[in-house]
């Protein structure tokens, strides 16, 4: 058995008589304890089971559990930055009973979520946005003249983010009551990084300095005639020793009072920490130690493995992110100008390879993707060849960077879009259907969706020499080998399939092997389809569209407006093209959690769903 679960025949004793946060208010620390080892095996099994994210989550059980405690939620507000850590929190806030539907289509989600329960603050999914989300709330409270308390929970990575240094630069010149909670497990996704990180590390041996004070006041005390004169001495070296520990205060000096560490472990001792903090006025920040994955031995030892997971405990890249580490270690061995830059993800995209070989070609910014991209445009602009790996819906963040540093002096900047389209189970804040439409808008860039691995390996030797902003975005499944690869020329689109009445335009393997499956289902009702991969979205190939006839069905991962299919409608509007052109794709609205399969099953994009849309359209056109 894992270290700190309970045995089977113990399983939920505590967790059945927990409907509500009020009922851990008058637990004993002994029943504390109990309860939070049910909630870490719950968590173990449901993630087991589901997928998502567990390290985090089993590190933040005593602290989630005291901050209960202390305050009065949901008239207290409690923020978890990111919302990613907050499966305790469900669990103790009505939710125990469905958490066995975590990330499952209609199910609970795996972040922060007001529309499920009141006891969710706000919404959460990226990082960095809580300080800013808790001061908002704050100024709120005090022009209403209302009195509660406000609580935001923050990460030591999170807090590496520019936005989250823009808020305590507010706050401290804010003078309102608002309780910060710094997590520090010394961990985001990859090993913390930066000044940030070396920081908190300093500040995290005011810790160790409390324990050795407490250890040695006992010895000293307990000796005998000399025990107070020694007392004096150490008196005087203690003022020096914390002088030299928690001197230059970055907290005290932005004017946010810094209290700290404590043992974020320790219910008691948090509960205590906490309620003092609601005695003080201003912006007060409490330094929390926690342990990333506490309670089961391989994700204390493997955090980053453990951070999120698929079903089964399964994890690794994905096929596109390993192959695409894989390239960029053989392209930075013919070109010294290659450099890759990640977001605290090296592993998820695939950089792990890239950073053990190439050590001073590998940089780890943190969790600050505007500050990624634009440091690549300072390297491209002095003849390096920079390639970001970062997930779609963490690099719509840095959209203003993308535009103004990159695009308007056209660098060569090679921007790695991982996770693009449907992410399945991790929901509206994390699905990557918006990058077609922010990077489509602007101009000097090219956008390119491989089909397959032997497309990304193609596009990446062709990216080496480009020249010019790049975008090559890819998904978080593999659907395999396409029979057709043509040359890569920028703008130049593939016939999969021929097709004299109707032609499917699609992009990504996902929607291509929709696309596949729709044809043979409309082939036996009697139709012709074609199928042509738009590899290419900007530019797209003109010359291919003027030639093609009769409809054309835009099959994409986007939503409605800002995609293939705009551009589409408006080229050939324009030049008056003979063509009926149709759109199948996203609806305009957040898309929720689920399997992929599921999703597109209910939004009318599966094979089926596809294949009758469009005979639907054909009759209608038709007049049967």
């Amino acid at each position: 058995m894992s270290r700190g679960l309970l045995p089977s025949s113990q399983k939920s004793s505590m967790l059945e008589k927990i409907a509500s946060p009020k009922d851990i208010k008058n637990l004993t620390t002994e029943e504390l304890g109990q309860l939070a080892a049910e909630i870490r095996q719950k968590i173990i099994q449901t993630v087991e089971k589901n997928g998502g994210h567990l390290s985090s989550n089993l590190g933040t059980v005593e602290l989630i559990l005291a901050l209960h405690r202390a305050f009065d939620a949901p008239k207290d507000k409690l923020i978890f930055d990111v919302g990613h850590q907050c499966y305790a929190h469900k669990i103790i806030t009505g939710r125990a009973e469905r958490f066995d539907t975590l990330r499952q289509f209609g199910g609970i989600s795996g972040f922060s979520d007001p529309s499920e329960s009141e006891y969710d603050a706000i919404y959460a999914g990226h990082s960095s946005t809580s300080l800013s989300q808790a001061l908002g709330m704050c100024r709120a409270r005090d022009l209403k003249g209302e009195k509660y308390h406000v609580v935001a929970v923050i990460g030591d990575g999170a807090l590496s983010g520019g936005m989250a240094f823009e808020a305590l630069n507010d706050i401290g010149n804010s003078d309102t009551r608002l309780i910060i909670v710094l997590n520090d497990n010394e961990m985001s996704i990859s090993k913390n990084v930066g000044g940030v990180s070396r920081h908190l590390c300093r500040l995290r041996l005011s810790r160790s300095y409390i324990n050795i004070k407490k250890g040695l006041r006992r010895f000293i005390f307990a000796l005998p005639l000399v025990g107070k004169p020694i007392r004096k001495i150490c008196e005087f070296f203690k003022r020096q020793a914390v002088k030299l520990v928690i001197a230059g205060n970055i907290f005290d000096s932005l004017g946010v009072k810094y209290v700290g560490a404590f043992d974020g472990h320790n219910i008691c001792e948090l509960t205590r920490a906490f309620e003092r903090a609601k005695q003080l006025d201003g912006p007060v920040l409490l330094h929390i130690l926690t342990k990333k994955g506490k309670g089961y031995t391989p994700a204390e030892e493997s955090p980053d493995i453990y951070h999120g997971i698929r079903k089964g405990f399964k994890n690794g890249n994905t096929a596109f992110s390993a192959r695409a580490g894989d390239k960029l270690c053989e392209l930075a061995e013919q070109d010294d100008r290659i450099v890759a830059v990640t977001a605290a993800m090296k592993e998820g995209t695939g950089l792990v390879r890239f950073s053990e070989r190439f050590t001073k070609r590998f940089f780890d910014v943190g969790i600050c993707e505007q500050h990624a991209v634009t440091m690549c445009a300072g390297m491209a602009a002095v003849g390096f060849k920079p390639y970001f790996c970062v997930y779609s819906t963490f690099l719509q963040r840095a959209f203003d960077q993308i535009s103004n540093d990159v695009c308007l002096p056209g660098l060569p900047v090679t921007l790695l879009v991982d996770r693009a389209g449907l992410v399945g189970r991790d929901g509206e804040t994390h699905h990557g259907i918006f990058d077609v439409p922010y990077l489509s808008c602007l101009p000097n860039i090219t956008i390119y969706t491989p089909k397959d691995l032997a497309d990304l390996e193609a596009i990446l030797d062709f990216s080496k020499g480009f020249g010019r902003p790049l975008a090559v975005r890819y998904e978080n499944e593999y659907f395999g080998e396409f029979d057709v690869h043509g040359e890569i020329i920028p703008g130049k689109w593939e016939v999969l399939s021929e097709g004299a009445e109707v032609n499917i335009i699609a992009y990504g393997g996902r929607m291509l092997n929709v696309a596949k499956k729709a044809m043979e289902i409309l082939k036996e009702k009697g139709l012709d389809i074609g199928i042509i991969n738009a590899a290419f979205i900007k530019p797209f190939d003109t010359g291919l569209l003027e030639n093609l006839k009769g409809a054309c069905f835009v099959l994409e991962q986007c939503p409605p407006s800002g995609g293939l299919y705009g551009a589409l409608c408006g080229y050939a509007c324009e030049r008056g093209l003979p063509l009926r052109i149709y759109l199948l794709s996203l609806p305009d609205s957040y898309i929720t959690f689920g399997s992929c399969e599921q999703l597109l099953e209910s939004l009318g994009l599966s094979a089926e769903g596809v294949a009758k849309r469009i005979l639907s359209k054909l009759v209608k056109d038709n007049g049967k």
